[in-house]
Formats: C-alpha cells, structure tokens, sequence
C-alpha cells in the first residue's frame, strides 16, 4: 500500500493491475520544477514566458486528468527511462487516485491561468504556488494531496471509485 493513496477504497483496482507508485512520484518532481520556474518567472515580471509555461502545465495535467494516469507524458517517460533500471516495484496502486490528483491540478492551474489571462493580478502566482506545494509534497514525501482528496469523497460517498477494466 502506498502512502500516496492512504489505502485503496473498496472496489478498486487489485494490486497486479495498479501501477508503479515510484511513477506519479517521478512525474510530480518534474511538475515541481516547472512550477517553481513558472513561480521565478512569475515574480520577475516575466508573466507572458510564466503564463506560457503554466498554459503548458496545465495541458499536462488535461492529459494525465482524462486520458489517465497511465498515458501521462511523464508516466511515459518513467516507464520508457527510469522504470528499466529500477528494481520492480514491491507494491502496487491504484491509477484512480493519482488520476483524479491530475484532475485537481488541472482546476487549480487552470483557474489561475484564466484568471491570469483576464488579468488578475497575482493569480498566476498563487495558483502556481498551490500546485507546486501539492507536486513538492507527493515528489518529496510520497504524500499526494489530491490522491488524499479522493480517499475522502470515495469515503464520504460523494464519488465512486472507478473499477479497473482487466
């Protein structure tokens, strides 16, 4: 079990069908990265090469957000670089919750770059900021906010876990 996803709700995937937790923690230090570079842009005053790359971002997070966690660009390039020669992973998770933390970073990141784009001051940066604090936490602590988020509402009921298709 993965501190990520803070224990798989009922109705998900078994472990033989999860993927490599070591991945989404991959893809979140790349994200963490940019998003502190789109923050030191942001501050300086360069906000049309900060917005450009958050539009960027937040074309990621689209992807990871409805295609899956399984087709994510940096899933991609975890699996085809780093995975190799790695050790096989010990356990498994579920794609749902890392997919539904694309999701979240997908609104967050997007609101602040409409807002942006409709010239609010600082959006860009506090939306920026929010998402790089969630992607450091999962690429430094293993600790997924957004993953955490869907434990809730599966918990609370508000969503139901997706079944795996075998």
């Amino acid at each position: 079990m993965s501190a990520a996803t803070g224990g798989a709700p009922a109705g998900t995937a078994p472990a033989a069908q999860g993927i490599d937790p070591r991945g989404p923690r991959f893809g979140a230090a790349i994200t963490a990265v940019l998003l502190l570079v789109v923050l030191a842009l942001g501050l300086s005053g360069a906000s049309l090469a900060a917005g450009g790359l958050l539009a960027v971002l937040v074309a990621i997070f689209a992807w990871g957000a409805f295609a899956g966690i399984r087709r994510h660009p940096w899933g991609a390039l975890y699996k085809a670089v780093v995975a190799p020669r790695l050790a096989p992973p010990t356990d498994r998770e579920d794609p749902a919750a890392p997919t539904f933390a694309q999701l979240v970073g997908f609104i967050i990141t997007g609101i602040g770059l409409v807002l942006h784009l409709l010239g609010v001051p600082g959006a860009l940066v506090v939306a920026a900021g929010m998402a790089f604090v969630a992607a450091f936490l999962n690429a430094v602590f293993d600790y997924c906010l957004g993953c955490q988020l869907y434990v809730l509402l599966v918990r609370a009921g508000l969503i139901r876990p997706r079944r795996a298709v075998a």
